[in-house]
């Protein structure tokens, strides 16, 4: 199958041509058929899988056969990276066609907030906002909605993890009832569920299954007791060749301690998160992309929300809470078929989440000695009644010792 399939307008097939887009993806592949039969979609699909397009490519093509122009469509994103990505993909795919975008994000001064409440008031096609910026531009009356008809959540699950649910529900208080609603989401927890349950009407259910992690990606782990691990990491630094890399922590809060820790440690890392202000956000992006800054520290909201090329390493400072976010962790190095390397520092609380990793992938990862002078390895202890595993089964027992991946 081709793109040609789907008999898009010349305009935008002249765009994929252009960008040398020619056979759909699976997710493209099942999705842009249901959206052109004007049908809701709740679809499961990792980063990486052509979600984007997905389903861009058949509202742009609605929008070109639209007679009068109005706010089209409202796509709902959990952060600023990934809201200006979508913008920028819309920008290429709609090159030819005359649809037009707006992205709306928090962080900056107020010369931004003016700009784009003036690009609002101009009128565009399709906005692309993180919900609590669009919160704010409704308080304006900026925003007429009465003619919209699509709304699409991307990375729905991020959204709900970082707090948006009544956002969310709000800003749909403000649209049309009588409308096509797309929900994407990289994991299905219940509560996207429940979500679903109360802004889709009769949805078709997508599910590409979860990649494993590229075959370019060595896959390894130290299990090493917390204060070993700034030690082990100016070890890894130094044992290991690297040009760039991302560290990811679980929470925030560790990551804004991990930024001082590093600095104190005389090592060239910096942390991205919310609460730093948005112009050294994207400073230090900017940095990282042109491989002026080595090492960037952040949660797994930046595993999503980062596209960036010749990223040579990938550590976890700790085991994430979904196995699924482990995949997507890794899969920011060994892109486009390059070779990259995977590290995971596992404590002694962790290594059930690290078993549920490896039964998702489907592979042992290997275990690395610890050098010498850094203290024991870190040992399973017995889980408690309270412990539960990524499946929410309770149990007891110690986590089995693997032996190395062969």
């Amino acid at each position: 199958m081709t793109f040609h399939h789907f008999q898009f307008d010349s305009k935008l097939q002249d765009g994929l041509d252009a960008i040398g887009f020619s056979k759909p993806t699976p997710v493209q592949e099942q999705a842009i058929p249901v959206i052109q039969q004007h049908r809701d979609i709740i679809a499961c699909a990792q980063t990486g899988t052509g979600k984007t397009a997905a389903y861009l490519l058949p509202v742009i093509n609605r929008i070109i056969h639209t007679d009068h122009r109005h706010l089209n469509t409202l796509v709902l994103a959990p952060t600023r990276e990934l809201a200006v990505q979508i913008d920028q993909q819309v920008e290429g795919l709609a090159y030819f066609t005359g649809v037009s975008s707006i992205p709306v994000y928090g962080g900056g001064d107020g010369s931004a907030w003016d700009a784009q409440r003036k690009a609002l008031e101009q009128g565009a096609d399709i906005i692309i906002a993180t919900p609590g910026r669009l919160i704010a531009m409704l308080a304006t009356g900026t925003i007429d909605f009465s003619h919209l008809k699509h709304l699409i959540l991307d990375e729905a699950d991020r959204m709900l993890d970082m707090g948006f649910y009544e956002d969310i529900i709000r800003i749909i208080s403000h649209i049309p009832a009588e409308r096509q609603t797309l929900l994407f989401s990289a994991t299905m927890p219940p509560k996207i569920r429940t979500l679903a349950g109360k802004i889709l009407k009769d949805p078709v259910e997508i599910t590409i299954a979860i990649s494993k992690p590229a075959e370019g990606i060595v896959q390894q782990a130290f299990l090493v007791r917390d204060e070993y691990k700034i030690k082990l990491l100016s070890h890894v630094l130094k044992a290991y060749p690297w040009s760039s890399i991302i560290l990811f922590a679980s929470t925030k809060e560790m990551v804004k301690k991990l930024g001082k820790a590093f600095e104190r440690a005389n090592l060239p890392a910096r942390a991205f998160h919310s609460d730093i202000e948005q112009e050294e956000r994207t400073e230090l992006m900017r940095a990282f992309k042109n491989k002026q800054l080595k090492i960037l520290i952040g949660t797994d909201v930046l595993s999503r929300g980062i596209d960036v090329e010749g990223i040579s390493m990938v550590i976890n400072w700790d085991v994430p809470p979904d196995p699924e976010d482990y995949v997507h962790r890794i899969g920011r190095t060994a892109r486009a078929e390059s070779t990259g390397t995977a590290i995971t520092f596992v404590n002694s609380r962790d290594m059930r989440r690290f078993q549920s990793i490896e039964e998702l992938i489907g592979r042992t990862i290997e275990r690395m000695p610890l050098p010498e002078g850094f203290g024991p390895e870190a040992v399973p202890g017995p889980r408690s009644e309270g412990d539960r595993d990524h499946k929410g089964r309770r149990g007891k027992g110690s986590f089995p010792r693997r032996k190395p991946a062969r």
